[in-house]
């Protein structure tokens, strides 16, 4: 079940699926040691003998508040007679989660009503040698394994507060967790337990006729057994609501540090670009990764996540981030891609938080030859992204130890690593990480790169490398003409192969060949371009269903059969706003924008109602595959904007 409304502030973060049930808790680094992995962390109700769990049973609608990363989810139960409204989040200072809870009771008697809440922590994602046991220092329930410690607690009226608790063994001879125990309304109050182990917390409440009380429950994440007191006592302190209040005014500082007017776009598209800004800062570790998703359902599909940092994805996102001056995230970024950079000048698949190798199916070895597992355009669109963040902050200072250690070796690697006859890179694996061969989003993310390696030679007086990264990409460009432009179609091919010494086109319709206009190669209203788009939207757009745009001519990638009606493969957001993007770049009056804004107000339709962006949905009725939010979707949606914007301001009424 894909994620929603997640919280975090680049150390730790939390995601709730669909249903409100919290299912991935990331700490030290945002996308590594999910300490949830998939295994919710329950919230439960017991009235007069009657007990739900947070779950289908109940109606919920699930938003922010505006402008913030705090939730704001209604929630209520016919049977239980009980109705919520509940804000999560994650202080912005402290590894603090924050769950306040209203609680209303909807009948015409007073009602005694047990609050549980009951933690499955997999600490460093797995179950063995864990210790959950009762604190009384700090009256909070720990879960602790080696340098990983979790505490959780509650908080009624003025002061901390637990009614019941208790620890227990679950996944081992057939116990399920202390979480069954709860659902008497009496928990046994076991104290400790050791190996896989689990724990619940429970606050019996009082409440009048058709009155409301307010409880908060909290987790403290730390690396020692003195930050779990030292945040205690910052909760102690301050007390949840001053917490809450404090992150709520943070995050709407942060999201409107500018402001900025938005002519001719909705309210609602309004509010979606500033929650993708949110929620794509969720999704940042504070080392400098920018994690691609962090929900862990995909695991049910190839036992791996989205939780890396893929160069390509960083590079667009920090792009999008350097247009509204985020300029601390994106810097972290390029210090942490210089950081993983091999010394041979190219970046491998991808990378973990910590900057260790992530895991890759990409061989070292095909058809018996050594080979490099790498998809180029990665290395080439730092450099492209590097190039928009210096132009916009002419920061010479941050860039100067840059130069040598990221730019002019990923500059020297993508001038060499090109064919001798053709001047084209040599072959890759492609930006959907599927086949390998000379890609046309991945040649003209190298002609970017290149492009953005002479600018800097000639900013530090490096003459001979300017020219000669120069050349590498007119070159590029001068063999994207000649050999990947299809004159009979009239178009450009996706990609050329060759075989037995001959190159061949691949004619497939792809919404990557977008990346011709996108890094700068081709302008929009170059006649080939424009036949080439004419191609991508008219053979990608799902007709009879959903619309928005597939990735390429039969993508079989989570694809959903339409017997009755072929499409191409499942609408992703990120091609559609490719397509947008397209739109804006061709616009010569404000009315031709009508033509991008029908695609924005189309990724705003299929948008989670709390905002969330994911990679792809089912073209018969828009549900979410694969992973959700996706950071690169959101990314998309602020860059489509933006380019709006500029465009709007640029263009006279006609």
């Amino acid at each position: 079940m894909p994620r929603d409304i997640p919280v975090g502030n680049g150390s730790l973060l939390v995601c709730f699926d669909f249903e409100y049930q919290l299912r991935d808790l990331y700490f030290p680094c945002v996308g590594k040691e999910n300490h949830a992995c998939c295994h919710p962390f329950r919230l439960g109700f017991w009235v007069e003998g009657a007990f739900s769990w947070m779950g289908p049973e109940w109606n919920k609608e699930m938003r922010y508040l505006n402008e913030t990363l705090v939730t704001d989810v209604i929630a209520s139960h016919e049977g239980l007679g009980l109705a919520l409204r509940c804000h999560d989040t994650v202080d912005f200072h402290e590894n603090l989660y924050i769950k306040k809870i209203m609680v209303t009771n909807r009948h015409e008697r007073e009602r005694e009503v047990r609050v549980f809440f009951s933690e499955d922590a997999h600490l460093y994602g797995h179950d063995v040698g864990g210790t959950a046991f009762y604190d009384p220092e700090t009256n909070t329930l720990i879960h602790y394994k080696d340098l990983r410690y979790l505490s959780f607690g509650a908080w009624v009226g003025h002061g901390a507060r637990i009614d019941q608790y208790s620890t227990g063994i679950k996944e081992f001879q057939g116990n399920e967790g202390t979480w069954r125990d709860a659902e008497d309304g009496v928990l046994e109050g076991n104290p400790i337990a050791q190996g896989s182990v689990d724990a619940t917390l429970g606050v019996n409440l009082t409440i009048p006729p058709g009155g409301t009380q307010t409880i908060y429950f909290w987790i403290g994440a730390g690396t020692r057994y003195h930050e779990i007191l030292l945040l205690t006592r910052v909760m102690r302190e301050k007390g949840p609501e001053k917490l809450l209040e404090r992150t709520r005014h943070y995050w709407h500082a942060w999201v409107n540090k500018r402001e900025r007017d938005f002519p001719g776009l909705s309210s609602g598209i309004q509010d979606l670009f500033k929650k993708s800004l949110l929620i794509i800062r969720t999704q940042i570790d504070n080392g400098g990764a920018v994690i691609a998703a962090n929900d862990s359902d995909i695991l049910k599909f190839g036992r791996d996540t989205y939780s890396y940092m893929w160069p390509r994805d960083g590079a667009i996102v920090v792009y999008a981030l350097d247009r509204m001056e985020y300029v601390i995230l994106s810097g972290n970024f390029f210090n942490f891609c210089a950081q993983v950079l091999k010394e041979e000048g190219y970046f491998l698949h991808k990378y973990n938080p910590n900057g260790s190798l992530a895991s890759s199916w990409h061989p070292w070895q095909r058809d018996d030859m050594t080979t490099l597992p790498i998809q180029e355009d990665e290395t080439a669109l730092v450099l492209w992204a590097l190039h928009h963040h210096y132009d916009r902050y002419r920061n010479i200072e941050f860039i100067k130890p840059l130069y040598r250690k990221l730019i002019t070796r990923a500059a020297n690697f993508m001038a060499f690593y090109r064919n001798e006859k053709t001047g084209l890179p040599r072959p890759s694996y492609d930006l959907w990480e599927e086949r390998i061969g000379v890609h046309a989003f991945t040649v003209s993310a190298v002609y970017a790169g290149l492009t953005a390696a002479a600018y800097f030679a000639d900013l530090f007086g490096e003459a001979e490398d300017r020219d000669r990264y120069r050349m590498a990409a007119e070159e590029i460009r001068t063999a994207t003409e000649a050999l990947l432009y299809d004159r009979e179609s009239g178009r450009f091919a996706r990609m050329l192969q060759e075989k037995e010494g001959v190159w061949k086109r691949d004619m497939t319709i792809d919404a990557g060949l977008f990346g011709l206009v996108k890094f700068g190669m081709f302008d929009a209203d170059d006649v080939r371009i424009v036949r080439t788009m004419e191609a991508v939207r008219e053979q990608l757009w799902i007709r009879d269903g959903t619309g928005g745009i597939a990735r390429y001519e039969g993508d079989p990638y989570q694809r959903v059969k339409r017997e009755s009606v072929p499409t191409p493969g499942n609408p992703w957001f990120i091609c559609t706003l490719w397509l947008a993007q397209y739109e804006i770049a061709r616009a010569r009056t404000r009315e031709d924008l009508a033509r991008a804004v029908e695609l924005i107000e189309w990724v705003k339709k299929y948008a989670r109602p709390s905002g969330t962006i994911g990679e792809q949905i089912n073209p018969e009725n828009g549900q979410y595959l694969s992973v959700s939010p996706l950071t690169w979707s959101h990314s998309e949606l602020v860059i489509t904007v933006t380019d709006y914007l500029a465009k709007w301001s640029g263009l006279s009424i006609p």
